[in-house]
């Protein structure tokens, strides 16, 4: 598979599809639920809870927003792939944390949803022949190409997880 070409992706998905090594995403996505499984692996519940600043997700609202916004791109996918021409809304990303009710599940049970989901999205995107990946579809009043959703989905879950690494874990040592 070829990589997007910028003119398959609205502009602000540039940052999340450059992070993506490489032209196979599938094992990049394959990598990634492996990676976030043991990321979370023996984490407290206490955690889960940790924010880095006032006013920032927690860790579980982190994990539940990667999870969501995973869903939400391979939805779109799926539609595009199928060539539904259906314009899809865009979604608040901030709702979808305030609503999840992340902060009372456990961090555990987020990552293994994180896991499924994971492997849902690459059944999908494994399923798909050839001429559905550059299928083009309007997500958010913005052209996409199925291709591109692979890989924003990909370059998503890494900028989230550099910022865990970075910003949440430094400060909370392993158990």
């Amino acid at each position: 598979m070829n990589r997007p070409e910028a003119s398959e992706y609205a502009d602000y998905y540039a940052n999340y599809i450059s992070r993506v090594p490489g032209s196979d995403v599938l094992r990049v996505l394959e990598s990634q639920r492996l990676q976030m499984l043991q990321l979370f692996a023996g984490r407290s519940e206490r955690d889960g809870s940790f924010r880095y600043a006032p006013g920032k997700w927690t860790v579980k609202e982190v994990l539940g927003h990667i999870t969501d916004t995973e869903r939400i791109f391979a939805c779109r996918a799926l539609r595009f792939a199928r060539a539904d021409q259906t314009p899809l809304p865009g979604f608040e990303q901030d709702d979808y944390v305030r609503n999840g009710g992340f902060g009372e599940r456990t961090l555990a049970g987020l990552a293994e949803e994180f896991g499924t989901v994971r492997n849902a999205s690459i059944s999908l995107f494994r399923s798909l022949k050839e001429d559905a990946w550059p299928r083009r579809g309007t997500a958010n009043q913005k052209e996409v190409t199925v291709r591109a959703l692979a890989f924003i989905t990909a370059g998503h879950q890494m900028h989230h997880r550099v910022i865990l690494e970075e910003r949440y874990f430094p400060a909370i040592p392993r158990a």
